[in-house]
Protein backbone atom coordinates (compact mmCIF):
# COMPACT_ATOMS: atom_id res chain seq x y z
CA UNK A 1 0.00 0.00 0.00
CA UNK A 2 1.24 3.15 -0.90
CA UNK A 3 1.54 5.91 1.54
CA UNK A 4 -1.18 8.15 -0.33
CA UNK A 5 -3.92 5.00 -0.64
CA UNK A 6 -2.97 4.24 2.53
CA UNK A 7 -3.71 8.35 4.28
CA UNK A 8 -6.80 8.45 1.88
CA UNK A 9 -7.95 4.71 3.37
CA UNK A 10 -8.05 6.39 6.65
CA UNK A 11 -9.55 9.62 5.61
CA UNK A 12 -12.68 7.54 3.93
CA UNK A 13 -12.60 5.91 7.53
CA UNK A 14 -11.37 2.56 6.51
CA UNK A 15 -7.98 0.61 8.65
CA UNK A 16 -5.40 0.52 5.81
CA UNK A 17 -2.25 -1.83 6.41
CA UNK A 18 -1.13 0.53 9.23
CA UNK A 19 -1.72 4.18 10.72
CA UNK A 20 -0.74 6.31 8.44
CA UNK A 21 1.72 9.27 9.73
CA UNK A 22 2.19 13.06 9.51
CA UNK A 23 5.65 15.17 10.03
CA UNK A 24 6.33 18.61 8.10
CA UNK A 25 3.44 18.02 6.21
CA UNK A 26 1.88 21.79 7.79
CA UNK A 27 3.01 24.30 9.55
CA UNK A 28 1.29 22.99 12.84
CA UNK A 29 2.42 19.39 12.10
CA UNK A 30 6.18 19.89 12.00
CA UNK A 31 9.54 19.85 14.18
CA UNK A 32 11.57 23.02 15.16
CA UNK A 33 14.56 23.32 13.41
CA UNK A 34 16.85 22.46 16.13
CA UNK A 35 15.00 19.34 16.59
CA UNK A 36 14.97 18.38 13.59
CA UNK A 37 19.31 18.33 13.47
CA UNK A 38 19.44 16.86 16.43
CA UNK A 39 17.63 13.51 15.10
CA UNK A 40 19.15 13.70 11.78
CA UNK A 41 22.80 13.31 13.52
CA UNK A 42 20.65 10.28 15.97
CA UNK A 43 19.53 8.57 12.70
CA UNK A 44 22.35 8.62 11.31
CA UNK A 45 21.11 10.78 8.12
CA UNK A 46 23.94 13.66 8.49
CA UNK A 47 27.22 14.22 9.99
CA UNK A 48 27.88 16.50 12.77
CA UNK A 49 27.75 20.28 11.85
CA UNK A 50 25.26 19.73 8.41
CA UNK A 51 22.51 22.39 8.31
CA UNK A 52 19.14 22.02 8.30
CA UNK A 53 16.74 24.49 6.20
CA UNK A 54 14.75 26.55 8.49
CA UNK A 55 11.35 26.60 5.88
CA UNK A 56 8.91 27.95 8.26
CA UNK A 57 10.90 31.25 10.17
CA UNK A 58 8.21 32.17 11.96
CA UNK A 59 8.38 29.18 14.04
CA UNK A 60 11.87 28.37 12.81
CA UNK A 61 10.47 24.77 11.56
CA UNK A 62 13.02 22.94 9.91
CA UNK A 63 12.45 21.03 6.78
CA UNK A 64 11.47 17.40 6.61
CA UNK A 65 13.54 16.30 4.00
CA UNK A 66 12.92 13.21 2.17
CA UNK A 67 15.60 11.39 3.41
CA UNK A 68 14.33 12.03 6.91
CA UNK A 69 10.71 11.50 5.40
CA UNK A 70 11.86 8.26 4.35
CA UNK A 71 13.22 7.20 7.55
CA UNK A 72 10.34 7.68 9.65
CA UNK A 73 7.72 5.75 7.19
CA UNK A 74 6.08 9.45 6.66
CA UNK A 75 2.93 9.25 4.56
CA UNK A 76 2.44 12.75 4.34
CA UNK A 77 4.06 15.72 2.31
CA UNK A 78 3.31 19.41 2.66
CA UNK A 79 2.41 21.97 0.05
CA UNK A 80 2.93 25.70 1.36
CA UNK A 81 2.71 29.01 -0.34
CA UNK A 82 5.99 30.25 -1.82
CA UNK A 83 6.57 32.76 0.59
CA UNK A 84 7.11 32.81 4.21
CA UNK A 85 5.31 34.44 6.76
CA UNK A 86 8.12 37.14 6.98
CA UNK A 87 6.55 38.04 3.50
CA UNK A 88 9.99 36.85 1.93
CA UNK A 89 10.53 33.76 -0.09
CA UNK A 90 12.29 30.25 0.74
CA UNK A 91 15.46 31.04 -1.89
CA UNK A 92 18.90 31.74 -1.81
CA UNK A 93 19.87 30.24 1.09
CA UNK A 94 22.88 31.22 2.83
CA UNK A 95 24.21 29.82 6.56
CA UNK A 96 22.69 31.08 9.97
CA UNK A 97 23.52 29.85 13.52
CA UNK A 98 20.67 29.70 15.90
CA UNK A 99 21.16 31.10 19.81
CA UNK A 100 21.91 27.42 21.09
CA UNK A 101 24.91 26.83 18.24
CA UNK A 102 22.33 25.15 15.89
CA UNK A 103 23.80 25.28 12.33
CA UNK A 104 20.57 26.14 9.54
CA UNK A 105 20.03 27.51 6.24
CA UNK A 106 18.00 30.41 5.83
CA UNK A 107 16.51 32.20 2.90
CA UNK A 108 18.55 35.58 1.75
CA UNK A 109 15.94 38.05 2.78
CA UNK A 110 16.43 36.38 6.89
CA UNK A 111 17.57 38.89 9.11
CA UNK A 112 21.31 37.70 10.35
CA UNK A 113 22.32 40.68 12.35
CA UNK A 114 21.56 40.52 16.35
CA UNK A 115 20.45 43.84 18.67
CA UNK A 116 22.79 44.77 21.13
CA UNK A 117 20.45 43.24 23.50
CA UNK A 118 20.76 39.96 21.95
CA UNK A 119 17.08 40.03 20.37
CA UNK A 120 17.11 38.82 16.42
CA UNK A 121 14.37 41.35 14.12
CA UNK A 122 12.34 39.97 11.04
CA UNK A 123 11.51 42.72 8.92
CA UNK A 124 8.32 42.19 6.13
CA UNK A 125 9.85 41.17 3.16
CA UNK A 126 13.07 41.29 4.29
CA UNK A 127 12.69 44.64 4.18
CA UNK A 128 14.48 46.97 6.96
CA UNK A 129 13.57 50.68 5.91
CA UNK A 130 10.11 49.06 7.64
CA UNK A 131 9.39 48.65 11.15
CA UNK A 132 10.35 45.17 12.35
CA UNK A 133 7.74 42.60 12.83
CA UNK A 134 9.19 39.72 14.57
CA UNK A 135 11.40 39.06 17.55
CA UNK A 136 13.05 36.21 18.71
CA UNK A 137 14.40 37.11 22.43
CA UNK A 138 18.32 36.61 23.20
CA UNK A 139 18.25 33.06 23.98
CA UNK A 140 14.63 32.23 22.21
CA UNK A 141 13.85 29.42 19.68
CA UNK A 142 11.34 31.70 17.66
CA UNK A 143 9.52 34.59 16.95
CA UNK A 144 7.06 36.57 18.65
CA UNK A 145 5.35 38.91 16.43
CA UNK A 146 6.03 42.62 17.34
CA UNK A 147 1.75 44.40 17.20
CA UNK A 148 2.00 47.64 14.58
CA UNK A 149 -0.90 48.42 14.54
CA UNK A 150 -1.61 52.38 14.02
CA UNK A 151 -4.19 54.30 16.16
CA UNK A 152 -7.99 53.16 15.71
CA UNK A 153 -10.52 55.89 14.69
CA UNK A 154 -13.58 54.45 16.28
CA UNK A 155 -16.07 56.18 13.67
CA UNK A 156 -13.41 55.83 10.57
CA UNK A 157 -12.79 51.83 10.33
CA UNK A 158 -12.14 50.38 7.18
CA UNK A 159 -12.90 47.28 5.81
CA UNK A 160 -10.52 47.44 3.22
CA UNK A 161 -7.70 47.70 6.37
CA UNK A 162 -8.07 44.00 7.46
CA UNK A 163 -8.40 43.24 3.54
CA UNK A 164 -4.88 44.55 2.55
CA UNK A 165 -3.43 40.50 2.56
CA UNK A 166 -6.40 39.31 0.39
CA UNK A 167 -7.75 39.73 -3.12
CA UNK A 168 -7.39 37.63 -6.64
CA UNK A 169 -4.46 34.96 -6.34
CA UNK A 170 -1.35 36.08 -8.87
CA UNK A 171 -0.63 34.18 -11.86
CA UNK A 172 3.28 33.47 -10.26
CA UNK A 173 1.30 32.13 -7.08
CA UNK A 174 -0.76 30.01 -9.53
CA UNK A 175 2.08 28.99 -11.79
CA UNK A 176 4.24 27.67 -8.23
CA UNK A 177 1.05 25.52 -6.89
CA UNK A 178 0.78 23.94 -10.17
CA UNK A 179 4.52 23.58 -10.50
CA UNK A 180 4.85 22.34 -7.40
CA UNK A 181 1.44 19.72 -7.26
CA UNK A 182 2.73 18.06 -10.67
CA UNK A 183 6.80 17.39 -8.88
CA UNK A 184 5.30 16.17 -5.47
CA UNK A 185 2.76 13.81 -7.09
CA UNK A 186 4.93 12.82 -9.50
CA UNK A 187 8.14 11.97 -7.69
CA UNK A 188 6.27 10.97 -4.78
CA UNK A 189 3.97 8.58 -3.43
CA UNK A 190 2.78 10.45 -0.69
CA UNK A 191 -0.55 11.84 0.18
CA UNK A 192 0.03 16.14 -0.39
CA UNK A 193 -1.56 18.31 1.94
CA UNK A 194 -1.76 21.29 0.42
CA UNK A 195 -1.91 25.28 2.54
CA UNK A 196 -2.84 27.66 -0.35
CA UNK A 197 -3.48 30.89 2.10
CA UNK A 198 -6.19 32.83 2.46
CA UNK A 199 -9.35 30.66 3.94
CA UNK A 200 -8.35 31.38 7.95
CA UNK A 201 -10.74 33.36 9.10
CA UNK A 202 -9.49 35.26 12.56
CA UNK A 203 -6.45 33.35 12.92
CA UNK A 204 -4.48 35.07 15.33
CA UNK A 205 -0.98 34.26 14.32
CA UNK A 206 -1.45 36.02 10.99
CA UNK A 207 -3.79 39.29 12.38
CA UNK A 208 -0.06 40.96 12.79
CA UNK A 209 0.17 40.46 9.47
CA UNK A 210 4.19 39.97 9.68
CA UNK A 211 4.39 40.33 6.22
CA UNK A 212 2.94 43.35 5.45
CA UNK A 213 5.17 46.84 5.84
CA UNK A 214 2.98 48.93 7.64
CA UNK A 215 -0.33 47.06 8.10
CA UNK A 216 -3.88 48.87 9.30
CA UNK A 217 -6.90 48.62 10.75
CA UNK A 218 -7.45 46.20 13.76
CA UNK A 219 -4.26 44.31 14.39
CA UNK A 220 -3.57 43.93 17.84
CA UNK A 221 -4.29 40.62 19.18
CA UNK A 222 -6.42 41.75 22.48
CA UNK A 223 -7.86 44.52 19.96
CA UNK A 224 -8.90 41.48 17.28
CA UNK A 225 -10.51 39.42 20.10
CA UNK A 226 -12.15 42.17 21.73
CA UNK A 227 -13.91 42.77 18.16
CA UNK A 228 -14.86 39.40 17.39
CA UNK A 229 -17.35 40.79 20.74
CA UNK A 230 -17.75 44.34 20.50
CA UNK A 231 -17.56 44.83 16.60
CA UNK A 232 -19.06 41.38 15.11
CA UNK A 233 -20.94 43.05 12.55
CA UNK A 234 -17.27 44.72 11.06
CA UNK A 235 -15.42 41.53 12.15
CA UNK A 236 -18.43 39.64 9.79
CA UNK A 237 -18.33 41.67 6.95
CA UNK A 238 -14.46 41.25 6.48
CA UNK A 239 -14.71 37.34 6.65
CA UNK A 240 -17.70 38.09 4.06
CA UNK A 241 -15.11 39.56 1.68
CA UNK A 242 -12.39 37.25 2.35
CA UNK A 243 -14.66 34.42 1.67
CA UNK A 244 -15.82 35.73 -2.06
CA UNK A 245 -11.80 35.89 -2.66
CA UNK A 246 -11.18 32.99 -1.32
CA UNK A 247 -13.51 31.16 -3.09
CA UNK A 248 -12.70 32.56 -6.29
CA UNK A 249 -9.15 31.61 -5.60
CA UNK A 250 -9.95 28.51 -4.95
CA UNK A 251 -11.62 27.70 -8.22
CA UNK A 252 -8.62 28.94 -10.17
CA UNK A 253 -5.70 27.03 -7.83
CA UNK A 254 -8.39 23.79 -8.58
CA UNK A 255 -7.93 24.35 -12.04
CA UNK A 256 -4.25 24.32 -12.19
CA UNK A 257 -3.53 21.48 -9.50
CA UNK A 258 -6.62 19.50 -9.97
CA UNK A 259 -7.25 16.30 -7.60
CA UNK A 260 -3.66 15.54 -7.25
CA UNK A 261 -4.06 17.01 -3.73
CA UNK A 262 -5.43 15.11 -0.83
CA UNK A 263 -6.45 16.92 1.42
CA UNK A 264 -6.31 21.13 2.28
CA UNK A 265 -5.79 23.15 5.01
CA UNK A 266 -8.51 25.67 5.65
CA UNK A 267 -7.98 27.41 8.69
CA UNK A 268 -6.08 27.60 12.03
CA UNK A 269 -7.76 29.98 13.82
CA UNK A 270 -8.23 28.40 17.48
CA UNK A 271 -11.63 28.28 19.59
CA UNK A 272 -10.33 26.59 22.41
CA UNK A 273 -8.42 27.26 25.83
CA UNK A 274 -6.62 24.91 28.21
CA UNK A 275 -9.96 24.43 30.47
CA UNK A 276 -12.28 25.15 28.04
CA UNK A 277 -14.16 27.13 24.55
CA UNK A 278 -12.37 30.27 24.09
CA UNK A 279 -16.03 31.80 22.30
CA UNK A 280 -19.08 30.33 23.45
CA UNK A 281 -19.98 27.73 20.25
CA UNK A 282 -22.83 30.46 19.77
CA UNK A 283 -20.52 32.67 18.64
CA UNK A 284 -18.70 30.34 16.22
CA UNK A 285 -21.85 29.58 15.15
CA UNK A 286 -22.94 33.31 13.97
CA UNK A 287 -19.39 34.84 13.10
CA UNK A 288 -16.93 31.35 11.81
CA UNK A 289 -19.49 28.60 11.09
CA UNK A 290 -21.06 30.75 7.61
CA UNK A 291 -17.42 30.51 6.00
CA UNK A 292 -16.58 27.89 6.84
CA UNK A 293 -19.83 25.98 5.49
CA UNK A 294 -18.91 27.87 2.43
CA UNK A 295 -15.54 26.69 1.54
CA UNK A 296 -16.27 22.94 2.61
CA UNK A 297 -19.12 23.36 0.31
CA UNK A 298 -17.25 24.36 -2.27
CA UNK A 299 -14.47 22.00 -1.75
CA UNK A 300 -16.58 19.11 -1.51
CA UNK A 301 -18.65 19.64 -4.89
CA UNK A 302 -16.06 20.68 -7.24
CA UNK A 303 -13.25 18.14 -6.03
CA UNK A 304 -11.67 15.18 -4.37
CA UNK A 305 -9.47 17.85 -1.59
CA UNK A 306 -10.42 16.25 2.34
CA UNK A 307 -10.82 19.85 4.49
CA UNK A 308 -8.40 20.30 7.26
CA UNK A 309 -8.93 22.69 10.77
CA UNK A 310 -6.59 23.37 13.09
CA UNK A 311 -7.89 24.20 16.23
CA UNK A 312 -5.74 24.17 19.67
CA UNK A 313 -7.15 23.51 23.14
CA UNK A 314 -10.48 22.26 24.52
CA UNK A 315 -12.57 22.18 21.46
CA UNK A 316 -15.27 19.23 21.85
CA UNK A 317 -17.99 21.92 22.53
CA UNK A 318 -17.34 22.59 18.77
CA UNK A 319 -17.01 19.47 16.72
CA UNK A 320 -20.13 18.68 16.49
CA UNK A 321 -20.39 22.47 14.77
CA UNK A 322 -17.13 21.75 13.30
CA UNK A 323 -18.78 18.28 11.53
CA UNK A 324 -21.82 20.24 10.26
CA UNK A 325 -19.60 23.04 8.54
CA UNK A 326 -18.47 19.92 6.51
CA UNK A 327 -14.79 19.73 7.98
CA UNK A 328 -13.25 16.19 7.35
CA UNK A 329 -9.98 16.53 9.14
CA UNK A 330 -9.55 17.90 13.05
CA UNK A 331 -6.24 18.77 14.42
CA UNK A 332 -4.05 18.90 16.40
CA UNK A 333 -6.38 17.31 18.57
CA UNK A 334 -5.38 18.30 22.30
CA UNK A 335 -5.86 15.66 24.39
CA UNK A 336 -4.21 17.16 27.26
CA UNK A 337 -6.51 19.97 27.45
CA UNK A 338 -10.25 20.18 29.46
CA UNK A 339 -12.78 17.24 28.34
CA UNK A 340 -10.79 16.05 25.52
CA UNK A 341 -9.97 12.56 26.40
CA UNK A 342 -9.12 10.13 23.57
CA UNK A 343 -11.54 7.21 23.87
CA UNK A 344 -14.54 9.97 24.19
CA UNK A 345 -13.62 12.16 21.19
CA UNK A 346 -13.29 8.70 19.03
CA UNK A 347 -16.27 7.25 20.54
CA UNK A 348 -19.00 10.04 19.86
CA UNK A 349 -17.33 11.83 16.92
CA UNK A 350 -14.56 8.92 15.21
CA UNK A 351 -17.09 7.80 12.45
CA UNK A 352 -17.65 11.41 11.07
CA UNK A 353 -14.34 13.35 11.40
CA UNK A 354 -10.69 12.02 11.11
CA UNK A 355 -8.43 13.01 13.87
CA UNK A 356 -4.81 14.22 13.07
CA UNK A 357 -2.69 14.33 15.63
CA UNK A 358 -3.49 13.64 19.65
CA UNK A 359 -0.89 10.85 19.11
CA UNK A 360 1.53 12.36 22.25
CA UNK A 361 1.52 15.49 24.18
CA UNK A 362 4.03 18.18 23.17
CA UNK A 363 3.78 19.81 26.57
CA UNK A 364 4.39 17.78 29.11
CA UNK A 365 5.08 13.99 28.10
CA UNK A 366 7.11 13.78 24.69
CA UNK A 367 9.67 17.17 26.44
CA UNK A 368 9.80 16.19 29.72
CA UNK A 369 8.77 12.56 30.11
CA UNK A 370 10.99 9.84 30.48
CA UNK A 371 10.89 7.20 27.00
CA UNK A 372 9.24 4.40 28.49
CA UNK A 373 6.36 6.60 29.14
CA UNK A 374 6.23 8.20 25.83
CA UNK A 375 5.88 4.61 24.30
CA UNK A 376 3.01 3.71 26.76
CA UNK A 377 1.09 7.13 25.60
CA UNK A 378 1.50 6.66 21.95
CA UNK A 379 0.12 3.20 22.41
CA UNK A 380 -2.35 4.08 24.25
CA UNK A 381 -3.31 6.72 22.06
CA UNK A 382 -3.31 4.52 19.06
CA UNK A 383 -5.81 2.33 20.83
CA UNK A 384 -7.52 5.19 21.25
CA UNK A 385 -8.34 6.45 17.86
CA UNK A 386 -7.12 4.06 15.17
CA UNK A 387 -9.80 1.55 15.43
CA UNK A 388 -11.74 1.76 11.96
CA UNK A 389 -9.54 3.83 10.61
CA UNK A 390 -10.39 8.09 11.06
CA UNK A 391 -6.56 8.34 12.60
CA UNK A 392 -3.58 10.12 11.12
CA UNK A 393 -0.57 10.10 13.63
CA UNK A 394 1.11 12.90 14.51
CA UNK A 395 2.32 15.07 17.93
CA UNK A 396 -0.09 17.15 19.19
CA UNK A 397 1.21 20.48 17.23
CA UNK A 398 5.14 20.88 16.52
CA UNK A 399 7.59 19.38 18.15
CA UNK A 400 9.51 21.68 20.20
CA UNK A 401 13.28 22.79 21.21
CA UNK A 402 14.47 20.65 23.89
CA UNK A 403 12.69 17.61 23.66
CA UNK A 404 14.96 14.62 24.42
CA UNK A 405 15.99 12.83 21.21
CA UNK A 406 15.31 9.37 23.00
CA UNK A 407 11.72 10.66 23.15
CA UNK A 408 11.61 10.90 19.65
CA UNK A 409 12.56 7.68 19.30
CA UNK A 410 10.97 6.17 21.52
CA UNK A 411 7.91 8.20 19.60
CA UNK A 412 8.74 6.47 16.22
CA UNK A 413 9.80 2.80 17.74
CA UNK A 414 6.31 2.12 19.64
CA UNK A 415 4.44 4.09 16.26
CA UNK A 416 6.20 1.03 14.96
CA UNK A 417 5.46 -1.82 17.20
CA UNK A 418 1.70 -0.80 17.87
CA UNK A 419 0.86 1.46 14.69
CA UNK A 420 -0.30 -2.33 12.29
CA UNK A 421 -3.76 -2.66 11.42
CA UNK A 422 -5.11 -4.84 13.14
CA UNK A 423 -4.71 -2.67 16.20
CA UNK A 424 -3.55 -4.44 19.65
Amino acid sequence: MTPRERVRLALDHKEPDRVPRDLGGSPVTGMHVSMVYKFRQALGLDRPGTPVKVVEPYQMLGEIAPDLRQALAIDVVGLSPPSTLFGFKNENWKPWTMPDGTPTLVPEAFNTVPEPNGDFLQYPQGDRSAPPSGRMPAGGYFFDAIIRQEPLDEDHLRLEDNLEEFGPIADDSLAYFQRETERLFDETDQAILANFGGTAFGDIALVPAPWLKHPKGIRDVAEWYISTKARSDFVYKIFERQCEFALANLEKIHRRVGNRITAIFLTGTDFGRQDGPFISPESYRSLFKPFHRALNAWTHQHTTWKTFIHSCGSVRAFIPDFIEAGFDILNPVQCSAADMESKALKERYGDRITFWGGGVDTQKVLPFGTPAEVRRQVHERIQAFASGGGFVFNAIHNIQALTPVANLQAMYKALNDFGGYPIK
